[in-house]
């Protein structure tokens, strides 16, 4: 079978799964429309289900789409949220001789004379390409990040099927309004697909962490990179749950060193990693073996917010320490939230509390202090949930999407850790002088030596 056939396969085989999707969707739909006709719940768990298959079937850009949005907040209903959590990004690998041509299409002809050793098997497979270990002919270690064929046109097919996803939602929900959020995973999931942005991305990250000793970041490789194709350092480590048991202080260092990976970059440069997925993070070992700190991977989904809405981030922060209701609202309105009433801002109070409760407390506490991790959350956001569909629609605002995501990400893990920290102090101390204009030079710096966007609105 020639390349060009396997394309055409791969095109067919598509349109026939949207197609199945499609009317897998219709189904769904129809179903809603009769239990609202008879006055039952528009949202179960048989729907779910559904939908979740479907999906599952497609396994490439629109897969990683539909555990993106299980782990964004009021995304999708709760019942959707466990379904889709549950989807593996279990695209096949690429076979060796599509390896091989791939490489030649990125590298030439000669690429093998580029590495003195190339492993066939890849380390890693997601749904949007795929992880060699490699050597270079000096004896580097290396990580070969190659991206899979027709990435591009996949990706704006399978975004055309979030509309009706989302359209399905608001027909069965109507708490959240998802105009905006749609169009922020779009842009963040294109920009997963440009590896010399991601390049750029770990540049500046290696400049934030520079002789950092809890966060370490690979570099890159850029005589054996493209746009396509990120050769990087073999970063070596473990896994993070493997230390899920393990004694207190380790637990603490590890969870110390992941809440700076997050915290830092956002208070004095402006951004975050915005994929809190644990195959991301693992944990670097000293020379006797015990956890020293964390390599932080892939950095396809970072997102630069504006200063403006760091210090939005921090406004609701000290709003909520001093119960200081103007202070509260000004920051609302700093993100982009619009048409607030009294009974709204109640509402975002209620998850706002939860967020940074964990940060208003100046004493050493667990993530969950004495809730049972599966319970977690769960009583604020049923309350929010049920407000907003008295309320609502809200609108999301974009800028909003990615720092509930990571945040919740990030607690995520500290429940996995049992970690018992004064977040309260770890908060403190970064944000401790901040100032907007003085992010916003510092961001400008930054962002400049790395080669990214700037990012004009302070």
């Amino acid at each position: 079978m020639t390349e060009s056939d396997s394309e055409r396969n791969r095109i067919g085989g598509r349109v026939a799964r949207y197609a199945k999707v499609g009317t897998n969707m219709a189904g769904v739909a129809a179903g809603v429309a009769a239990r609202r006709v008879m006055g039952g719940d528009r949202v179960n768990a048989s729907d779910a289900s559904a939908i979740a298959r479907s999906l599952g079937q497609l396994k490439g850009p629109l897969m990683k789409v539909a555990q993106l949005l299980s782990t964004i907040p009021e995304a999708v209903p709760a019942e959707y949220a466990a379904e889709l959590s549950q989807l593996q990004s279990d695209a096949p690998p690429m076979g060796w001789a599509f390896v091989k041509r791939r490489m030649r299409a990125e590298l030439g002809v000669d690429w093998q004379s580029r590495f003195a050793q190339f492993e066939r098997a890849p380390a890693a497979a997601a749904s949007l390409g795929q992880v060699h270990r490699a050597t270079t002919p000096d004896g580097r270690e290396v990580a070969c990040k190659l991206q899979y064929p027709d990435m591009a046109s996949a990706v704006e097919a399978d975004l055309s099927q979030l509309n009706a996803l989302f359209a399905l939602y608001r027909r069965m929900d109507g708490a959240i309004d998802p105009s905006e959020m749609k169009g922020e995973i779009a842009e963040r999931v294109r920009e997963e697909l440009d590896y010399q942005r991601e390049a750029r991305n770990m540049a500046l990250y290696r400049r934030i962490f520079d002789g950092d000793p809890l966060v370490s970041v690979p570099d890159v490789l850029a005589s054996h990179s493209t746009g396509r194709l990120l050769t990087m350092s073999w970063l070596e480590g473990r896994k993070l749950l493997e230390f899920k048991d393990a004694p207190l202080e380790q637990r603490n260092r590890l969870a110390t060193a992941m809440f700076r990976a997050w915290w830092h970059p956002f208070a004095r440069y402006g951004v975050i990693h915005g994929d809190p997925h644990l195959g991301n993070y693992t944990v670097r070992l000293g020379e006797t073996g015990e956890p020293i700190g964390i390599n932080l991977l892939d950095y396809g989904c970072i997102r630069i917010f504006p200063p403006r809405f760091v210090g939005g981030v921090i406004d609701l922060y000290e709003g909520l320490r001093t119960e200081d209701e103007d202070r509260l609202v000004h920051a609302y309105e700093t993100w982009g939230f619009e048409g607030l009433n009294r009974e709204m801002i109640d509402t975002l109070n209620i998850w706002a509390r939860f967020i940074y409760g964990p940060l208003l407390e100046d004493r050493v506490r667990a993530i969950a202090d004495g809730v049972s991790p599966a319970e977690y959350g769960r009583r604020e956001a049923f309350r929010v949930h049920q407000s907003l569909k008295r309320l609502g629609p809200i609108r999301i605002p974009r800028e909003f999407v990615f720092m509930d995501r990571a945040a919740i990400g990030l607690g995520g893990v500290f429940l996995h850790l049992r970690a018992e920290l004064n977040f309260f102090r770890l908060f403190n101390d970064e944000i401790s002088g901040f100032e907007t204009a003085k992010l916003a030079k510092r961001q400008s710096v930054a962002l400049t030596d790395a080669g990214l966007d700037q990012v004009i609105d302070p």
